[in-house]
């Protein structure tokens, strides 16, 4: 979804033509899979992490373009809102004190971004939700000016064909009818990448599947969302909302939504491609000159550039991603449920956490996907979206336990296990995943402190956008000291 594309009109002759492209391409990677064709270089890791403007009393600032031109770094773009960014961090291999230059790098490129910003009038928050985000700031005229950002919205209402209609339940409610897809910039996460080889993608992918709710669980920071307290994680269900191309028939019939879990495990990343293209239309249905059977036949490494954009307009949380660096193709596994901070080291360590407890799952001799259920991994990811931290999830031989007691007696050291395995030096680990370990701990995560500072604030008499701006500056503030999450004081 990176990709740029032209201001243009579809015809059905490019969607029947795109279908075609996007099935040579799907031949063309069977037979690189089967050729051996890919990338053997060792396993790195990569993140993308997004982020919110505010203004000075906290409410989101639609300055993107003038904060990237003050920015002028490559390795920052816009998002779909004119109030986000996101940073792509390169990639690394994860040995030795990769955990501790991650969060550095981060740390700094983000600390000379805020500065640029500051000079046209914003900051940046990292953050799941921006809790001062109202209704009216989600309009069409809030989106980037990017080309293809518009053609998707066009493309989503035309095969929606009414209103998205957004309904939460949490301890308030909210009911609203949105007209475009801006809702989907109100969710700013973290993605993280991992390179795998094509024979170990199916184990990474299915243990990275097992592992999602856990993951939310522990760093939910979506508690707000047009002022109204929903979940934990709000930001999984508005997600999934907001970008649905089904209207209300298509739902009850069973038609897949496009942001999806899947519905099974699976042996292959073909399998993934090969469902995207089964189960989903295209909404961006651009060809590009190359032919993929002619670039391989001639030895040549082909960008099978139709089938990742198909790819990028199906929302998986474990998303599969093809791409080509340096003439060599290789695979990774997309993590996409962690939402954005609350701190660098926060972020760093759910990273930790999940590069740790992927790496130890996937190579495990008896595999967790053939002790759990897909549905049971699925039901803990809504479990952990909708109680955080408080979440009572599944997980083999245990039953069902509180995700807290789940990560503190069995996983943390699964994920010390995994990174030791990566070569990844102790000190590292001890910071990252003790920060897992407190947050537990303390039962404190992004979201429970947003929560309790905000109805610290309102039984002082303050009104609730009142409280909500307070609490945003005071978050904004205690992001930039890089002290984790679980240690800020409430109220």
């Amino acid at each position: 979804m990176g990709k740029e594309v032209p201001a243009i009109t579809v015809s059905q002759q490019d969607r029947r033509r795109y279908r075609e492209k996007v099935r040579r391409c799907l031949d063309v990677l069977a037979r690189m899979l089967r050729e051996s064709r890919f990338d053997s270089a060792p396993q790195q890791v990569g993140l993308e992490i997004e982020f919110n403007l505010v203004d000075e009393a906290g409410g989101p600032s639609m300055k993107s373009a003038a904060a990237l031109k003050a920015i002028d770094d490559p390795d920052w773009a816009a998002e779909l809102g004119q109030f986000n960014l996101e940073i792509n961090v390169p990639p690394r291999p994860l040995s030795g004190d990769a955990l501790a230059q991650l969060e550095n790098h981060v740390r700094t490129s983000m600390d000379r971004a805020d500065r640029r910003a500051r000079e046209v009038g914003c900051r940046l928050a990292m953050i799941g939700i921006l809790p001062t985000l109202g209704e009216v700031d989600v309009r069409e005229e809030s989106m980037s000016a990017h080309p293809r950002y518009w053609l998707l919205n066009e493309q989503i209402f035309a095969a929606r064909g009414e209103d998205v209609r957004i309904q939460i339940e949490g301890p308030e409610q909210l009911l609203t009818h949105v007209g475009n897809i801006m809702p989907e910039a109100a969710c700013t996460s973290v993605q993280c990448h991992l390179q795998v080889s094509p024979e170990a993608f199916g184990a990474y992918w299915n243990a990275a599947q097992a592992i999602a709710g856990v993951q939310v669980a522990l760093a939910a920071n979506s508690p707000f969302l047009f002022g109204k307290e929903l979940w934990p994680e709000t930001r999984i269900t508005l997600f999934q909302q907001a970008t649905d191309t089904r209207p209300e028939e298509l739902q009850v019939q069973g038609v897949r939504p496009r942001v999806w879990f899947g519905e099974r495990w699976i042996t292959s990343v073909f399998d993934l491609f090969e469902e995207n293209i089964r189960y989903f239309p295209a909404l961006l249905p651009l060809c590009e000159d190359e032919d993929p059977v002619t670039q391989l036949e001639q030895g040549g490494t082909p960008e099978l550039a139709e089938l990742t954009l198909h790819n990028g307009t199906v929302y998986r949380w474990n998303r599969p991603v093809y791409a080509v660096a340096d003439g060599q193709p290789h695979l990774r596994v997309e993590n996409r449920v962690l939402p954005a901070g609350p701190t660098v080291a926060d972020v760093i360590a759910n990273a930790a956490f999940y590069y740790g407890l992927v790496r130890e799952l996937a190579e495990a001799e008896r595999p967790i996907w053939t002790r759990m259920s897909f549905a049971a991994a699925g039901d803990n990811l809504l479990e952990a979206a909708r109680h955080g931290i408080d979440a009572f999830l599944y997980w083999p031989g245990l039953g069902v336990v509180p995700a807290a007691e789940l990560t503190l007696r069995c996983l943390l050291p699964l994920a010390r296990d995994g990174l030791r395995r990566w070569g990844v030096d102790s000190r590292s680990a001890d910071r990252s995943l003790g920060i897992i370990e407190q947050r537990c701990l303390a039962g404190r995560t992004g979201a429970t402190w947003q929560a309790e500072t905000v109805h610290a604030l309102q039984r002082r008499g303050l009104s609730r956008s009142v409280a909500l701006r307070q609490m945003t500056q005071r978050y904004v503030e205690h992001m930039h000291t890089n002290e984790p999450v679980h240690s800020w004081p409430a109220g």
